[in-house]
Parts: structure tokens; C-alpha cells; sequence
């Protein structure tokens, strides 16, 4: 089980996830608890060991215009952030590193572009679909 203690807009929330069978887990919120489903890319990041990227692959796409933010698969604390404002990066390449259930998963951009934004820091706790990055 792992537990946060975070504040959003000087509201206290604190948390416990506590990992269950087949991409479940049960979410503890102030002392109200949630039964969440966990997403396809979280269940395969809490399952495999991480992969270093190699190349992107040939048909690489590039963000949309407007950007694409880059969302939290999971409820977690930011461990590293690998990439900076301007930097370029290509589909695959690792955006930051979150631990999760006691598991440390990447964050891997899903298409090529440049990092307009970069809106966590490490140590920052973060929730299911929080923004961690926009891509352009």
C-alpha cells in the first residue's frame, strides 16, 4: 500500500493506493474509498520491467498542433523529469520516471515534438490524468 499527503489549492488530501488483482486498485481519498480500474498502459507499466529506447520508430508522428499534453496513467510521486522546456524529443523517449504501488514506471512521449511545458517537479505527488507535460 502506499500512501500521499498532498494539498490542492490549500485543500489536504490524504490517500492510500493499495494495488488488487487484474488492473484494480482500491483508492482511499479522506477516508472514502474508490474501487478504480487501472488503464491498459498502466497495467502493462506496473507489469514489465522498463525498456531503454532504442529508436523511434519509422512512422513517428508529430504533436498536434494546439500540442499534446501528456497525461498521468496513474495516482503517484514524480521521481525524475528527464526532459526541459525546448528540448526535442521523438515517440518513444522517456519524459519522466513515477513511482506508483511501489513500482517506478516511465512516461514515454507518444509522438515526435518539443516540450512546451513542463508542469511537475520531482517529489510533486500526482493524480490519475494530471498533466505532466505538453508536447509540441
Amino acid at each position: 500500500m502506499k500512501e500521499f499527503s498532498f494539498k490542492i489549492n490549500g485543500q489536504e488530501y490524504k490517500t492510500t493506493v493499495e494495488e488488487k488483482e487484474n488492473g484494480k486498485a482500491e483508492v482511499t481519498v479522506n477516508g472514502k474509498k474508490y474501487d478504480v480500474e487501472l488503464p491498459a498502459t498502466a497495467k502493462k507499466a506496473t507489469a514489465a520491467a522498463p525498456k531503454a529506447h532504442t529508436a523511434a520508430p519509422a512512422a513517428a508522428k508529430a504533436a498536434p498542433q494546439g500540442g499534446m499534453q501528456v497525461k498521468s496513467p496513474l495516482p503517484g510521486s514524480i521521481i525524475k523529469v528527464l526532459v526541459s522546456v525546448g528540448q526535442a524529443v521523438k515517440k518513444g523517449d522517456t519524459l519522466l520516471t513515477l513511482e506508483s504501488m511501489k513500482m517506478e514506471n516511465t512516461v514515454a512521449a507518444e509522438c515526435d515534438g518539443t516540450v512546451k511545458q513542463v508542469a511537475v517537479q520531482p517529489g510533486q505527488n500526482v493524480m490519475q490524468d494530471d498533466l505532466l507535460v505538453v508536447l509540441e
